[in-house]
């Protein structure tokens, strides 16, 4: 059975604290930047002229607003004591590395701030979304609560959504980043695809367990039959893929992925031919791209989205035209009578220098028109509220952050001011409290 669906893609808005603090081992645009100096108007204003595009492109685009930075109740939870500013000053003061963990802006990845299953794949004919606990970095680990807030509000209906709090720290979950679904369309029941990575000894870490991905797939109440779990393999963890979509993005019955994204490739592919009518599998072989040239160019950090014309577009960044190997081998791909109709090529490069592609700026959720219009419309973008947006970035966003300026009571003041009057702005005031 089918319903006419459509697949929203919800960008986190990058925070006023956007800075290169080099938090995130195995990511190595994070950790290879770190201590370069951010430019986090630049940064927001591209990410919305990416969400400015797709609305551009008739598709329906969301977004989801800067997490209160620095994080004061995380600082007070670790033993800082006084007021804001007081409580910043001693953590700075105490520990620079601790107090960036704080100042992160890495909520804007939105890829990470759930997995979700839309309501043809359910038991109960609910979307179902479980916020990410990203248990395995600090700075990731302080954003669920607030996800969970943000996500609650935006799809409080009861009648279409379920929004479920994050699973326990020692199940490692990374979220929709590790997750694909393939089907007809947006509307047909899917099989959705979990991705988990083994542990091995040295190197850098597997963020996403198997165990994790199971629980979620319980929790949606998702039929094991059209629930597959595959593992990742460790070579494109060692490469710097510390999730899936660094290798792979699936949209509908197309797969497109690189020849060592999975420890079982073959294995992998067949279950899935076996599972999915229709589909295909666009594989970018090693010898035309290689697993540095794939991490370094976020060639599959890319979103694959249907057009309402037909056919569909890679949204992808603009390192991959910038690496020869890369746009040699996508655009023989690309046009013709291939299943990705054009390559759209955005500017998301203050995103990417700390290892976030167009990808990881979004969260996919596909409902019909009834749950479309269940959810809380201020999450949602036209080109007005863009305008807006902007506006108010312009304004009042940073232009640069060095570290050491992460220890300036004036700067956060700034960013509390900043989240403010963009929170003001969008009526959204309840999530200031």
């Amino acid at each position: 059975m089918t319903h006419d669906m459509r697949e929203i893609n919800f960008d986190g808005l990058i925070g006023p604290t956007h800075n290169y603090a080099g938090l995130s081992f195995g990511n190595l645009a994070a950790t290879s930047n770190a201590g370069a100096e951010a430019r986090p108007r630049a940064a927001a204003l591209q990410g919305l002229g990416k969400m400015r595009r797709l609305i551009q492109m008739g598709l329906t685009q969301g977004f989801l607003p800067p997490h209160d930075r620095p994080a004061t109740g995380f600082l007070r939870a670790i033993g800082f004591t006084g007021d804001d500013d007081a409580v910043c000053a001693a953590a700075f003061a105490a520990d620079p590395v601790l107090f960036a963990n704080a100042c992160s802006a890495s909520a804007m990845w939105t890829a990470n701030a759930a997995t979700v299953s839309p309501a043809p794949d359910t038991a109960d004919g609910r979307c179902q979304l479980s916020v990410a606990n990203l248990s395995s970095n600090l700075h990731r680990s302080i954003e669920q609560e607030e996800t969970l807030r943000q996500l609650s509000l935006a799809f409080g209906d009861a009648r279409y959504f379920v929004t479920h709090p994050a699973l326990p720290a020692r199940l490692g979950d990374e979220g929709a980043a590790n997750h694909m679904r393939l089907g007809a369309t947006h509307g047909a029941r899917g099989v959705e695809v979990f991705v988990y990575g083994l542990q091995q000894s040295g190197g850098y870490p597997a963020r996403q367990s198997r165990a994790a991905s199971e629980a979620v797939a319980r929790r949606h109440g998702l039929d094991p039959a059209m629930t597959i779990f595959v593992q990742q393999s460790d070579a494109a963890i060692q490469a710097g893929a510390f999730h899936n979509d660094v290798v792979a993005v699936a949209n509908e019955t197309i797969l497109f992925a690189h020849e060592q994204a999975f420890a079982d490739r073959d294995a992998f592919y067949a279950e899935l031919r076996a599972r999915v009518p229709g589909l295909t599998i666009v594989e970018a072989p090693a010898d035309r791209v290689s697993l540095a040239d794939a991490v370094s160019s976020y060639l599959f950090n890319a979103q694959l989205v249907t057009l309402p014309e037909g056919g569909m577009a890679l949204i992808a960044p603009g390192e991959v035209r910038d690496n020869p190997r890369v746009w040699s081998w996508l655009s023989e791909l690309v046009g013709g009578n291939g299943p990705i109709s054009k390559v759209e090529v955005i500017d998301v490069r203050e995103s990417m220098r700390n290892g976030g592609g167009p990808a990881c700026l979004r969260l996919r959720v596909a409902v019909d028109d009834a749950a479309l219009a269940a959810i809380d419309q201020r999450f949602l973008l036209d080109e007005a509220r863009c305008d807006m947006i902007e506006r108010i970035v312009e304004a009042h966003w940073p232009e640069r952050i060095a570290l050491v300026d992460l220890g300036s009571p004036a700067l956060w003041a700034q960013c509390r001011a900043a989240r403010r009057a963009l929170l003001e702005s969008l009526d959204l005031e309840e999530l200031l409290v």
